[in-house]
């Protein structure tokens, strides 16, 4: 559908300076012009305003980094097949003023073991964001394989991690398959806010309570000792 400036200033909550400001800065696509001073405004700026907000209130995003993340979105923003497309950076982890390093400046920069790096690779400890794109993340996780190393231990706990990690990688994508086969106009903003609650707020928090739990558990059990 395509609206005016009020309709989409009326359907987002957002006031039209606001969204002038998003277009100027590259957030928000540039309006169908239909003649002079009318424009047309589409579904995709819509979604595009309520992901943006989502961000600034929930995860404080800047500009900027909203830009780093929607500057490649090609596709429409509303389609169910671009649905994941917006977090991929985020899943990522990396923030967008990182430093890459090809894979033999990332061994010079952080004096890496390339047996080592070569071995956490295989395992799928490591994996970069592309084969010659290395940051300080995988140098971090180096830097802790030592450490398991310094002790006289294996890193068998990461190996595990990995295992576990992609069964549930395995159930999010399920989960978000599902939502998109449940796709349309009226329901997607909703659709996406369950699958990026879901990855950064509910596996998280799940996941750290039950740490919490057995750690206390354990604690208690020794007090009662």
């Amino acid at each position: 559908m395509e609206y005016k400036i009020s309709e989409l200033v009326h359907k987002t909550k957002i006031p039209k300076s606001t969204i002038l400001y998003y277009i100027k800065e590259g957030l928000l696509p540039e309006a169908k012009k239909i003649k002079s001073n009318v424009h047309r405004y589409s579904d995709e700026h819509i979604e595009r305003i309520h992901y943006i907000t989502y961000m600034k209130k929930h995860f404080g995003s800047s500009n900027e980094h909203l830009k780093d993340i929607l500057q490649n979105q090609n596709s429409s923003f509303s389609t169910s097949s671009s649905m994941i497309t917006p977090l991929m950076n985020t899943l990522s982890a990396i923030p967008s003023e990182t430093e890459h390093y090809s894979k033999e400046a990332f061994i010079k920069r952080f004096n890496v073991d390339r047996a080592l790096l070569e071995a956490l690779l295989k395992d799928e400890i490591l994996i970069p964001l592309g084969e010659d794109d290395f940051t300080q993340k995988e140098a971090s996780i180096m830097q802790l394989v030592t450490y398991f190393k310094e002790v006289g231990i294996e890193y068998d706990i990461l190996k595990l991690y990995v295992f576990h990690a992609k069964a549930l990688s395995m159930l999010e994508h399920q989960m978000q398959t599902q939502l998109c086969d449940l796709r349309n106009d009226e329901n997607f903003s909703t659709l996406w806010k369950i699958v990026f609650e879901t990855l950064f707020n509910a596996k998280t928090y799940i996941f750290n309570r039950q740490t919490y739990k057995t750690f206390f558990q354990t604690l208690k059990n020794e007090i009662v000792t």
